[in-house]
């Protein structure tokens, strides 16, 4: 196991640790999931793609993980505040539809597009409004410790008492409440609020309001920050080890949740804090809130005037993974087609790999410097990952092993000069990386590879005959197809058109 090696960048403490699970070979993973009131677009795939590399490379190193992901399906109101209204029911008034209605519709088509882009599912997928009772006595916990307070029916977490009781506000942002509270002053008698910064665990829903339960303090719906700390302590325990999610998502959402662990629990809930980066359009933040975004049904059929084409899901996929997660990663069409041009090298690499075969020849002697340099690689693309799931970087160290590949492949290097170890070890590492660690699967259709034999089959005889004109339409029509001819010393074989 190479666990000793792995390091996390932990948001609580601002750097790279070693990762050392708290009940080690097991491991309790929870990732905000999407609230779900639209389509998935390229942001919720970052985050969903971001950790389920984390997720497979854990599982890699033999770990046996826990994988909890939500579904935000209440309490998510508009510009993510305590007062207005709830995103899903909004939606639910503009659909004509009863908010599970909608809640149904988009988490369905959320696990559609996750399953195109080829991750995991979650060993468990809660929703926030299968744990209402939880989210209850929860509740009942801060107050009875004195870091919450009940007016008119609603119940607010008291952030300035928890300050100086508890712990810090803000340990997780960087925030300061002394800032927070100058910078959010409301007028006497606008809030119901002992002080702004405090936020929502339990809210009297209006006349108006579609989704409710009954409480002791009144006829209300919980707070969004608080579904994510009752869902993940019951599945998890009162800490576990790690806590993902985007970006936009550490303040107030993941502080609030620290504060609301500690609050009950008088501990943090996760050991390490991961934070993927932002998806930008033109150096601006994607997001449904600003309008800018892309669904991935209109990447995958290139139905939105920014696209120039379609780009398939494992060609997401791939562009995600170009660049570290806590990286901003800048949409662009020329960006997406150099990783449409990556991601098909690669898999014709996979299908490489699958044909060539190792052949012994006591008369050939072991190449040093090739079996070297593929030592090197394979090490550097598992040092990428240990260092904080580097992707960009282990991608750059697969194409070195690439290289070696296709020398295999077109005769320049025959197999014996690796030794059948190392030609067996660059074999399996690159099928490993691409398909297990990366998650990238080839795209084809159905009865592709037949469909294929036979027209090259057809294709060979026409070239026998020397009968060019139907080699050439032959070549052109593939090639219309995006799969080019390739004519090799062995025979005739193909490749996606990189």
């Amino acid at each position: 196991m190479q666990s000793k090696k792995l390091k996390i960048y932990n948001t609580l403490s601002r750097t790279k640790e070693i990762f050392e699970p708290i009940s080690s070979p097991n491991v309790g993973m929870y990732v905000c999931g999407p609230t779900v009131y639209g389509d998935a677009h390229l942001g919720h795939a970052r985050a969903a793609v971001s950790f389920d590399i984390v997720f497979r490379y854990l599982r890699f190193l033999d770990y046996k993980v826990r994988y909890v992901r939500n579904i935000t399906d209440v309490g998510h109101l508009e510009a993510d505040a305590d007062d207005g209204e709830d995103k899903i029911a909004k939606k639910a008034k503009l659909e004509q539809l009863e908010p599970m209605e909608v809640a149904q519709q988009y988490a369905s088509s959320y696990h559609r597009d996750m399953e195109m882009l080829n991750t995991h599912k979650p060993s468990i997928e809660p929703r926030a409004t299968g744990h209402i009772p939880e989210q209850i006595k929860l509740i009942e916990e801060i107050i009875a410790n004195g870091l919450a307070y009940e007016v008119n029916g609603s119940v607010y977490f008291d952030v300035l008492k928890y300050n100086k009781e508890e712990k810090q506000y803000g340990v997780l942002s960087g925030r300061v409440v002394d800032e927070l509270m100058s910078g959010s002053r409301e007028l006497d008698g606008q809030s119901e609020k002992r002080n702004p910064v405090d936020f929502a665990l339990w809210k009297k829903a209006s006349p108006e309001h579609l989704m409710r339960w009954d409480s002791k303090w009144s006829v209300g719906f919980p707070g969004w920050h608080l579904e994510c700390t009752a869902m993940s302590s019951k599945y998890l325990g009162e800490q576990f080890d790690i806590h993902g999610g985007g970006m936009d998502l550490m303040f107030p959402h993941h502080e609030c949740e620290i504060a609301q662990s500690n609050a009950s629990h008088h501990t943090d809930p996760a050991k390490y804090w991961m934070h993927n980066n932002m998806i930008t359009i033109n150096g601006q933040k994607m997001g449904k809130s600003l309008g800018n975004f892309i669904t991935l049904q209109q990447l995958f059929n290139g139905d939105h005037d920014k696209l120039e084409q379609a780009y398939s899901p494992m060609t997401v996929r791939y562009f995600i993974l170009t660049a570290h997660y806590r990286s901003t990663l800048d949409f662009s069409n020329q960006a997406l087609q150099a990783a449409q041009k990556g991601y098909k090298k690669l898999i014709n690499g996979l299908r490489i790999a699958s044909q060539i075969q190792y052949k012994a020849d006591p008369e050939i002697l072991v190449d040093e410097k090739n079996v070297g340099q593929i030592e090197k690689s394979i090490a550097s693309a598992f040092d990428a990952m240990n260092d904080d799931f580097n992707t960009a970087q282990a991608i750059g160290h697969l194409f070195n092993l690439l290289k070696k590949i296709n020398s295999l492949y077109t005769g320049q290097l025959h197999s014996a000069q690796l030794g059948k170890d190392v030609f067996d070890k660059l074999i399996q590492t690159f099928n490993v990386f691409i398909t297990e660690i990366l998650g990238l699967v080839e795209e084809k259709g159905d009865n592709q590879d037949e469909l294929l034999k036979v027209i090259i089959d057809l294709y060979s005889k026409a070239k026998t005959a020397r009968d060019y004109q139907k080699v050439d339409e032959i070549r052109a029509g593939l090639k219309g197809l995006g799969v080019i001819i390739k004519d090799m010393k062995h025979g005739v074989d193909w490749a996606y058109e990189e």
